[in-house]
């Protein structure tokens, strides 16, 4: 009988072609998160600045605290900037930054790509779950 090896494990830097994939992975899972990409593509769309209850009509589903705490870490990362004016009652406004913009391609490819598998993912799940 032949004893069959275990293949080596993966190098994690290997995977993502990285000298650092906690990093890697840390920001994949912050801009992949689910309200993220929708805050990212909505500025763009609303001309890369908008009000925070533009914002809310413009995303179906999300609360004012998830609004609100996406767009604080969209800010602490760079890739949202927050503007407050010294009104009353005051106006908040979020702007997409340069780093951001560079997001929207990639972002925009992911949502493309749901849009394009979204009825094979569907099916695959129905057969799968079936059994």
């Amino acid at each position: 009988m032949r004893k069959t090896s275990k293949p080596a494990p993966l190098d994690p830097a290997a995977i993502c072609k990285s000298s650092d994939p906690m990093a890697v992975r840390e920001l994949l899972t912050k801009i992949g998160d689910k309200w993220t990409i929708f805050v990212i593509l909505s500025l763009d769309l609303l001309g890369g600045r908008a009000r925070f209850s533009e914002l809310e009509r413009s995303i179906p589903g999300i609360s004012q605290r998830m609004l609100s705490t996406t767009l604080k870490n969209l800010e602490r990362d760079g890739l949202v900037i927050r503007e407050l004016f010294p009104e009353v009652p005051p106006r908040v406004e979020y702007e997409i930054t340069r780093m951001g913009k560079s997001l929207l391609g990639p972002t925009q490819g992911l949502v493309d790509w749901a849009k394009e598998h979204w009825e094979t993912v569907r099916k695959a799940q129905s057969k799968f779950d079936e059994r």
